[in-house]
């Protein structure tokens, strides 16, 4: 039962993580950027948010346990 709490969490995050990316990066190309410019600006999204959900996720397993 954990397992799948667990896989389907980091599912959801993934998907969260790329419809983010791909946000930025079509409001990039929106704002005139060029293909390479909004495809570094989406990769620096998905890792920030992959990064803010890992962090919030250690301090609330702190709580937690």
């Amino acid at each position: 039962m954990t397992v799948a709490v667990v896989l389907l969490a980091t599912a959801l995050v993934i998907v969260i993580a790329l419809l983010a990316a791909a946000g930025a990066g079509k409001l990039a190309r929106i704002d005139g950027a060029t293909y390479s410019a909004a495809l570094i600006l989406a990769a620096t999204t998905f890792a920030a948010v992959i990064t803010l959900t890992a962090t919030v996720a250690s301090v609330i397993a702190v709580f937690l346990i």
